[in-house]
């Protein structure tokens, strides 16, 4: 993930636009500043179907990714669609973790100055936006697109479906996974495996790790990040306990399961046992901490985004050859891991100024050709979310050994059960959503690595959790 300030400054023209403002003039027609990278003619339909809108402007939020070049490759991508199409379009970059990202953004959107395209996180985000009102209706391009591509990825069906009605595009997956070193296993005499259990990993770290080689085992936070928020959450789960019941209406946080994970988290940062395995500063790490100490070579764990793996292999740096990379753990309420993977979705604001072309340029981004330059900058972080895109360019199906392993999760037959009756996806839930933004789990851990009982934390969490809810519409 990434750091702030919420807003990456690309330029200065559009700034002061809106609420926000603008991060800055990305791409646009007519331009002679954008990056000079070639991309794929855009398809004669869509050329066709933007005649009318020849000298027309949008503006777009694009949520930023790890990878500066991927970004630029965007860039390029919206660049030559504006410039063939003789349209404007201004692309800004957004930090989805700052935290208060769905306020402002709502706030621009009440006051009339929203951007008319963006794309946000399906499972972190879609679902806050459409309980506030802010999302129209798209549903007619993915009926199109379908038509095209076929089936979109699995979890995207139920993180932006609403009603029966599509609220979000599916744009492009998001790899997400374990990382070990395996050449640090090798040494012990320890063989990779494709699923650990929560407890293995834990040993594991242990084992591999030597604080005078420069080598920790366990490389993730319970600070404020996402991908503190990911792995807590995901760890409760496979123990059997969840944000929410499955309808993603009610919060049932507070059980027996919950209880038991955060003792089993908590131990690893509290346990003088455990200390050789914990890097220094672990306990103020960012969201890109992990990322920072996995690719300088210290880590011998960490859980994230496939932005470390994208940047290692791209950087050409030696962590990429000794990387093992496995789906996720597993604990005692489940056989499998729980590993949905995420996906970017396309959403066009209410009120947007010129909604018919955001629809158009979404159509062309998702295509091979535009996501291409894009997934080549950031490898298994920026996958296909259509399945006859995965088969268009040999690049998606074989350019990695990791890419048939996403593909595998894209196309799951969901839901993935527990053995106490959770069912993943959980229906999306603005409540869940609001949770996670603001980090009732992180500071949940936080409370147990400063002495609270983990029974206490998680009735003090479970009660921030209904507030949360409450506000939401969602009354518990």
């Amino acid at each position: 993930m990434n750091d702030n300030p919420m807003w990456s400054r690309r330029g200065f023209l559009g700034m002061g636009v809106g609420v926000l403002g603008a991060a800055g003039l990305a791409a646009c027609g007519d331009t002679s500043e954008s990056p000079a990278k070639v991309q794929a003619d855009v398809p004669q339909e869509l050329i066709d179907a933007a005649a009318s809108m020849k000298g027309s402007a949008m503006g777009m939020l694009s949520q930023k990714l790890y990878s500066t070049a991927a970004n630029e490759a965007l860039d390029s991508s919206i660049k030559k669609f504006a410039d063939t199409t003789g349209t404007k379009i201004e692309n800004s970059l957004v930090q989805a973790d700052a935290g208060d990202v769905v306020a402002k953004i709502d706030a621009e959107v009440k006051g009339g100055v929203a951007r008319d395209l963006a794309f946000m996180t399906d499972s972190r985000f879609v679902a806050q936006f459409q309980a506030l009102g802010d999302l129209e209706d798209v549903t007619d391009v993915v009926t199109t697109l379908t038509a095209k591509y076929g089936e979109p990825c699995a979890e995207a069906k139920n993180f932006c479906v609403f009603d029966g009605k599509w609220f979000a595009i599916p744009y492009h997956f998001i790899g997400i996974g374990s990382f070990l070193r395996k050449d640090w296993m090798q040494d012990k005499g320890i063989a990779p495996k494709d699923i650990y259990s929560w407890e293995e990993l834990r040993d594991l770290c242990l084992e591999i790790s030597d604080p005078a080689k420069r080598r920790f085992g366990w490389g993730m936070t319970v600070n404020r990040s996402g991908d503190g928020n990911g792995m807590i959450e995901a760890l409760i789960n496979a123990y059997g306990g969840s944000i929410a019941s499955n309808d993603g209406r009610k919060v049932t946080f507070n059980s027996p399961e919950t209880v038991q994970a955060v003792a089993f988290l908590g131990d690893i940062y509290t346990n003088p046992k455990y200390k050789p395995m914990l890097p220094p500063g672990i306990a103020s790490w960012t969201d890109t901490s992990n990322n920072e100490n996995w690719l300088a070579g210290i880590l011998g764990y960490t859980r994230n985004q496939f932005s470390v793996y994208a940047d290692s292999r791209t950087k050409k740096n030696p962590v990429h050859e000794n990387t093992h990379v496995f789906s996720d753990c597993i604990g005692p309420a489940t056989d499998n891991p729980l590993l949905l993977g995420q996906s970017q979705g396309f959403v066009v604001f209410k009120g947007a100024k010129n909604p018919a072309l955001a629809k158009l340029l979404a159509q062309y981004l998702v295509s091979a050709p535009a996501l291409l330059g894009v997934a080549k900058e950031a490898p298994g972080l920026v996958m296909p979310a259509w399945e006859k895109v995965w088969d268009a360019d040999p690049f998606f199906t074989s350019g990695d050994p990791a890419f048939p392993m996403l593909r595998k999760i894209t196309e799951l037959k969901l839901p993935l059960n527990t053995k106490n009756g959770l069912a993943f996806p959980q229906k999306a839930s603005a409540g869940q959503q609001a949770v996670g933004s603001a980090y009732v789990l992180t500071d949940m851990m936080q409370q147990v690595v400063q002495g609270t009982s983990p029974a206490q934390a998680v009735t003090a969490a479970h009660a921030k959790m209904v507030q949360i809810f409450n506000q939401q519409g969602l009354p518990q």
